[in-house]
């Protein structure tokens, strides 16, 4: 946990779940240079501008770990997140700051936004497809006298971001760098017509997949992975999924689209597939790609969609199978504390003798980590670059 210094308050401040070994913050140097904006404190460059009206209806969009929200409850924003832990770390910090968790509205990006909205505060994300499809979902909102300011670090922020702001909403042009932080702000032009986002996309699997599902259409909601292709890394684990006898309970975790979880229940009708991910636009695409399989079947199978925190709301010793393509950044930081929680769930969830099989990149190294934590781990296929392994509950 760290303390946060604005000049709306002091707050203190973690991610969720909270770990005290994580030495990453819940915010960076581009919340700190918007909150100064809005409260119009000399920035850390010299220049000063006048606070801005928070009076009428806030939108705070892509809050990572509710910095943002936090700061201004006292002006009951909203907060717009695809990110089901950014929505709990949102929660969890309001409540440790002694707020009411009520100050802020939480909405995810599948939700219908606000019908008008006065001021919208755009935190970046990494995904450029998502700020495309929040953007366009956001725009009938926004009026002349709109107040839109965007922020992130200067990584984060490219002529694409700030020629998306520009064709969706309006004028755009960015601020000085501040501790390698930069605002964007946004002149709403009321000549522009807002449009339907392009999204989702959609695509069918090559006719080479050596699985059931040769021909699935897949789904992909903006922000998802792999959205205009089969990815590599999922295709070797495609064509190396393990036969699955009777009836067995499989999870796809961190489903992303899908793909995964589909391909099992085209494999083994008799298998009880669960889709987990922490991403609303990822749980959306996973039931559309599940429901176009499912039109085809006849009985039409059956599958479970959870939005959560990894395992967590999966009883222990319930599975037979976890399949895991897991993510190896946290936004910008690189880290392998996602994947090593996924294991450990997997090993909470999974019944004596069930599997849990994952394909990364070969330089990731998680053989050793699911050595240590199960006890064994066996190279079930490879490629140059990546790995499918497998480890066993005992």
């Amino acid at each position: 946990m760290n303390r946060l210094i604005a000049a709306q308050g002091s707050y203190d401040l973690a991610r969720f779940p909270a770990d005290p070994r994580d030495t990453l913050r819940a915010w960076d140097a581009s919340d700190e240079y918007l909150l100064r904006q809005l409260d119009g404190s000399a920035a850390l460059d010299g220049t000063t501008a006048p606070p801005v009206d928070l009076a009428g209806e806030v939108v705070v969009l892509g809050d990572r770990w509710g910095a943002l929200a936090t700061a201004l409850a006292g002006h009951r924003p909203v907060q717009i997140s695809d990110s089901y832990l950014a929505q709990q770390a949102t929660r969890a910090n309001l409540t440790r700051n002694g707020i009411d968790r009520d100050a802020v509205r939480q909405l995810s990006s599948q939700d219908e936004p606000s019908a008008r909205i006065d001021v919208l505060l755009v935190r970046v994300p990494k995904s450029l497809a998502l700020l495309e499809d929040q953007l366009h979902r956001l725009a009938p909102a926004v009026h002349p006298d709109t107040v839109v300011i965007g922020t992130g670090m200067t990584t984060e922020i490219h002529t694409s971001t700030l020629k998306l702001f520009e064709r969706i909403i309006g004028p755009t042009r960015t601020s000085l760098a501040v501790r390698k932080a930069r605002l964007i702000h946004c002149t709403p032009d009321p000549a522009l017509k807002p449009t339907p986002s392009p999204w989702p996309h959609s695509y069918e699997l090559p006719s080479d997949i050596a699985t059931g599902a040769a021909g699935l259409t897949v789904t992909n909601h903006a922000g998802v992975f792999s959205a205009e292709r089969l990815d590599v890394g999922t295709r070797l684990l495609l064509q190396h999924l393990p036969s699955l006898p009777g009836p067995t309970r499989v999870v796809d975790l961190g489903c992303g689209n899908g793909v995964v979880g589909t391909a099992v229940a085209a494999l083994a009708a008799e298998a009880e597939v669960t889709f987990v991910d922490e991403s609303h636009q990822a749980i959306a695409s996973a039931r559309a790609t599940f429901a176009a399989f499912a039109a085809t079947t006849d009985p039409a199978p059956k599958a479970e969609f959870l939005l959560g925190d990894g395992l967590s709301d999966v009883p222990a010793g319930s599975v037979d199978l976890v399949l895991n393509n897991p993510p190896f950044h946290s936004h910008q930081a690189t880290t392998d504390a996602i994947a090593r929680r996924m294991f450990a769930g997997a090993r909470a969830a999974l019944r004596p003798g069930g599997e849990l099989r994952v394909v990364g990149n070969r330089h990731l190294g998680y053989h050793a980590t699911l050595r240590r934590m199960f006890g064994n781990c066996t190279t079930v296929a490879s490629s140059p670059k990546f790995v499918v392994l497998s480890a066993t509950k005992r």
